[in-house]
Parts: C-alpha cells; structure tokens; sequence
C-alpha cells in the first residue's frame, strides 16, 4: 500500500546520518549475494569464512512503476575491497534500454562504470557535489574508491524497470581496482562477449 499520493506533491526526509530513512523501503545487499560479480572469488570466499559485510544499501519509496513520473533514492555503497577490487553495487541495464540515470554524490569517492550492450565503455569519477549522467542504453555500477561511505541521491523514469541478470551473466568489460600507485581500471578476466541485452 502506498504511504503517498503520487498525483500530488510531497516531501521526503532520507536520514543519511543515521545510515536509514524514515518514509523508505530499504534493500541491503551482502557478499554472499554478490560474490560471483568479483573476479577474486577466492578472496570473496576467505571474506565470507569470517563475515559476510554489508556492501551497500539502497533507499527509495516504491514509485508506481509508469510513464512520467520519477523513481529516486539514495544508495550507501560502504568501503572495501575484495581481494583488490573495491567494493561495488552489482549494476544493471534498465529493462526499457532507452532510459537514462542522473548519480548526484553527496559525499565519498569513486567510479561510475557504464558500458552499452556495443561494448563502448565509459568510467567516470563520482565526487561530493557533482553530477554524473548515465546516458541511456548504458549498463552502470557504482564503485567506492574511498575510505568513507559513498552516499548517492539518484533519479530515473519510474516505468524503466532493471535487468540485473545480463550483468550478473556476463560482467562488465571494466574492473576498478587498488593498485600501490592509486587506483586503475583494468579489463575484466571473468567478462563473457556475446551474451545479449
């Protein structure tokens, strides 16, 4: 049942202090959930023989899912890494390919991966106060490069719908990863051409 009229106006309040909204429904995702998604599933499994962390989480209302209007939300993406890739949010194609994402960081660090279902590929920096534009057609993941929460405000069309499976299937082309020297993006080892969108 939904807690608001979606046909008038309304104000939201996202506690990000306390890591959890008030009005929001909150999805958690853990290791366990996304092992296979890092190259390292050696590491993943040492991770997971004493813990199993939190990765990231993500608050939003529950938009009716229909043309015009505007699903948003925030995503905590914690600190991390397994082995040396740093933690990440599993990403997705939206189901309607023709959807484009808005990212806005409000604090922490770290990459936006894109790739089109062509294979041209894009890594942009996620920083405090700015803006990244998820063109549509563009598979996105989230990843955190820092030492602090990366805490996102996010927007797209409500009726997009995601495809989390082609991901989860084939991969992304690109990896961001901890090097001595900083952070690099290398191609994936595990990435599987050819499986379709």
């Amino acid at each position: 049942m939904n807690q608001f009229n979606w046909d008038t106006s309304f104000s939201v309040d996202f506690d990000l202090e306390s890591g959890i909204s008030k009005k929001a429904e909150t999805t958690k995702r853990y290791l366990s959930q996304m092992k296979d998604m890092y190259y390292d599933t050696d590491s993943a499994e040492r991770i997971l023989e004493e813990s199993d962390p939190l990765i990231y989480e993500f608050h939003e209302l529950g938009c009716p899912e229909r043309s015009g209007d505007l699903a948003f939300g925030t995503t905590i993406l914690y600190p991390g890494c397994v082995g040396d890739e740093y933690y990440m949010t599993k990403g997705h194609f939206h189901t309607i390919l023709e959807t484009a994402e808005v990212y806005y960081t409000l604090s922490g660090e770290g990459y936006m991966v894109m790739e089109n279902p062509e294979g041209d590929t894009l890594e942009l920096p996620l920083r405090a106060g700015e803006a990244v534009y998820v063109p549509r057609r563009y598979a996105h993941r989230s990843v955190n490069t820092g030492d602090q929460p990366l805490v996102m405000f996010y927007t797209f069309g409500a009726d997009a719908g995601h495809d989390y499976g082609t991901i989860e299937t084939k991969g992304y082309h690109k990896l961001i990863v901890k090097r001595e020297e900083g952070t690099a993006v290398i191609d994936n080892p595990k990435w599987k051409q050819g499986a379709a969108v």
